[in-house]
């Protein structure tokens, strides 16, 4: 299989794009990469390293899609951009697995509805991130791509994820959740009260109800479900409680000759935990719902980030995530409620 890249999207490209893909055909045989982007550029970086250049194409392009640029407006206009090519490349090749970028968020989304188009019978995408919990990982939706939703939106978000969680962490039947400011049915406000209503009657996933933001990296779900606004948010807060927790430990750990001692007797496990905690080691997000496997990287991704955004599209391709999404929209019923009963 091929996995194209955008090598001009993200802060750090093209330098660690081009590197996290050369870690990546080094760490995996089973595979070819496609980067798109400015040839020159790419080359020069290309030369630090050894590599099979047989496995590594490149397209060159001319243009590159800003975080500047309105991103229906760039997709549509700059069609020799690198993530414009690679949207072209990804729909039209039935050999490109799966498309990777870390430029902006907006012009992933667009091109993905434009170029790429929906899995039909999705209202629309999401941004699916996976995250760390105390019991291993969990799968927040929507992360960030739609603002305000409507309930039908969020049961397709969690049929969704529901399928993503057991194509990339083989949970046969995860425990899925409705993001709320409390655990009781009647809690939220009705786009909450109306979706946890639908949810409940849906056969085919395991819905557990409402569930709290502080729960989510205790492990109370395997899928958390949500707008983007409020998956954003979460998302964000959980960055940076992460980076403000790491951050205590090695400022406590530092403080003293004794502290020292004492982090020596415990570095293995910390080590495991800094790990964990890290959400470079779990590579990008996908852009569930469109037709083809499209992942997002963080914007600010180092090498490291994309090699393992690249080795987890292959897991998930492998996985048939996309038939899976397909699969399960035909055999459910989603029953739609217009308003909650007052």
């Amino acid at each position: 299989m091929k996995i194209i890249i955008d090598a001009m999207g993200g802060d750090n490209a093209p330098q660690e794009i081009v590197a996290g893909a050369v870690l990546a055909l080094n760490d995996n045989k089973n595979f070819s990469v496609i980067l798109t982007g400015k040839q020159d550029l790419i080359e020069a970086e290309l030369k630090k390293f050894d590599y099979d250049k047989s496995r590594l194409e490149i397209i060159n392009c001319t243009e590159v899609i800003t975080n500047d640029d309105s991103p229906a407006t760039a997709i549509r206009l700059k069609k020799d951009s690198s993530l414009t090519v690679a949207m072209d490349k990804i729909k039209n090749d039935n050999d490109i697995g799966a498309l990777i970028s870390a430029g902006s968020s907006g012009a992933i989304l667009s091109g993905g509805l434009l170029k790429v188009g929906r899995i039909k019978g999705i209202t629309r995408p999401a941004i699916c991130a996976m995250l760390p919990s105390t019991k291993g990982r969990f799968v927040l939706c929507d992360c960030g791509a739609n603002v305000e939703c409507k309930p039908i939106n969020l049961c397709h978000f969690a049929i969704m994820a529901s399928a993503y969680a057991t194509a990339s962490l083989g949970i046969k039947n995860p425990k899925i959740g409705l993001l709320n400011n409390g655990t009781e049915d009647h809690k939220g406000d009705e786009l909450h009260q109306t979706t946890y209503k639908m949810l409940k009657e849906i056969k085919g996933i395991n819905f557990i109800g409402n569930v709290e933001g502080r729960d989510l990296m205790l492990g109370g779900c395997d899928v958390a479900v949500c707008d983007g606004f409020s998956g954003n948010i979460a998302l964000k807060s959980i960055e940076g409680a992460a980076k403000a927790v790491m951050l205590a430990v090695k400022g406590a750990i530092t403080s003293s000759f004794k502290a020292k001692i004492g982090a020596m007797l415990v570095k293995k496990p910390l080590k495991k935990v800094v790990k964990e905690m890290d959400y470079n080691q779990y590579g990008g997000a996908i852009i569930i719902g469109c037709d083809k496997l499209i992942i997002k990287s963080h914007g600010s991704s180092e090498r490291v980030t994309i090699k393992n955004s690249i080795i987890n599209a292959i897991d998930i391709y492998n996985a048939n995530l996309i038939d899976n999404i397909k699969d399960m929209l035909s055999k459910v019923e989603i029953k739609e409620i217009e308003t909650v009963e007052k």
